[in-house]
C-alpha cells in the first residue's frame, strides 16, 4: 500500500461554444471577444448574425441616452389559446424567461449623434419576432410619441409574421401600425425602417416596408410567404437569391444596403437631409 495517493486535478475544460462563435455561411470558427467585438458580424465573410433587441439599440442610440418606454404593455390572450404543443401563456413567459424582455419590440427616446429618435427594434428570440397585440401597440404608441415630440422614428424590424395565438387581433396590428406610420408621413416626420434578418409575413407587409427610408442589411431575408408556399403556388423555380436584401435592392422595394458597423452614421447622414 502507497504512503500517500495522489488525488487527480480535475480540470474542467471549456466548451466550444464557450470560446467560438461559428459563422453561419463560411463556417469559420470566430473567437467570441472578436465575434462581439465586430457586432456578430463575420470578419471573414461579412455575415451578419442575428443579435438581441438591447444589443441593437447599443449600436444605433448614444450611449447612455436610451429611456425604455412603453414597458408594461403586453400579450393579450382572449382566446384562451392552447394547441397540441402546449398553452399560449406558457410560450410566451418561456420566451419571457429566454430573452428576458416582456414583447418582442423594446421602444423608447434615445438621441443618435445628438439628433433625438424614438427608437425601437424588434427580437427575433421572443417567438419569433411575432407580431402580437402588445408588439403593435408598443409600435403604435411610438410612432404616436414621435408625431407628439416631433421625433424622427427610427425601427428595427426582425420577424417571422403575425402571432396566430392571437388570432384576428394580431393581424389588425398590421392596419393599425400602418396608420400610426401614416400619421407621421402626413406631419412630415422621417420614418426610417431597418430590415434585419429575417423581415417577413405581416411584419413585411406593414410597417417594415413604409418607411420614408427602407434600410437592410447584407443578404437578409425579407418576403412575404416562404420560397416553397410561392414555388408551389405559381409552380416555378424562382431566382437563387429571391428575398434576399441584394434582390429586392434591385427591384426598388429597398433604397440601401448599409452594413451593422455603418448602420448609425448612415441614419444620421439622412436625419441631416431630413432637416434634423
Amino acid at each position: 500500500m502507497a504512503w500517500f495517493e495522489l488525488q487527480e486535478k480535475k480540470t474542467k475544460i471549456p466548451g466550444a461554444k464557450a470560446l467560438w462563435t461559428v459563422c453561419g455561411r463560411c463556417r469559420k470558427y470566430v473567437p467570441n471577444a472578436e465575434w462581439k467585438k465586430n457586432s456578430s458580424v463575420c470578419p471573414e465573410c461579412g455575415y451578419h448574425g442575428r443579435i438581441s433587441a438591447r444589443e441593437r439599440i447599443a449600436l444605433l442610440a448614444d450611449e447612455g441616452t436610451f429611456e425604455e418606454l412603453f414597458a408594461d404593455v403586453g400579450y393579450s390572450d382572449h382566446l384562451n389559446f392552447h394547441d397540441a404543443s402546449g398553452a399560449y401563456v406558457d410560450k410566451v413567459e418561456a420566451a419571457r424567461k429566454k430573452t428576458g424582455e416582456g414583447e418582442s419590440v423594446i421602444t423608447g427616446k434615445a438621441a443618435m449623434e445628438g439628433i433625438g429618435v424614438v427608437l425601437g427594434a424588434m427580437d427575433f428570440a421572443f417567438m419569433g419576432g411575432s407580431l402580437g397585440t402588445g408588439t403593435g401597440e408598443k409600435i403604435t404608441r411610438a410612432a404616436e410619441l414621435a408625431l407628439a415630440e416631433r421625433r424622427p422614428f427610427i425601427l428595427a424590424c426582425a420577424s417571422g409574421g403575425a402571432r396566430m395565438q392571437e388570432g384576428i387581433r394580431s393581424l389588425m396590428q398590421m392596419v393599425k401600425t400602418s396608420a400610426a406610420i401614416g400619421r407621421l408621413k402626413e406631419a412630415g416626420i422621417p420614418y426610417v425602417s431597418i430590415l434585419t434578418d429575417p423581415t417577413t409575413g405581416g411584419v413585411s407587409a406593414s410597417y417594415a416596408m413604409l418607411g420614408d427610408i427602407n434600410i437592410a442589411e447584407p443578404k437578409v431575408l425579407i418576403g412575404f410567404a416562404g420560397r416553397r408556399v410561392i414555388e408551389n403556388t405559381i409552380h416555378q423555380k424562382l431566382p437563387d437569391d429571391f428575398q434576399t436584401a441584394e434582390y429586392l435592392l434591385e427591384h426598388g422595394f429597398v433604397d440601401r444596403i448599409v452594413p451593422r458597423n455603418e448602420m448609425k452614421s448612415f441614419i444620421v447622414k439622412m436625419l441631416n437631409y431630413f432637416g434634423f
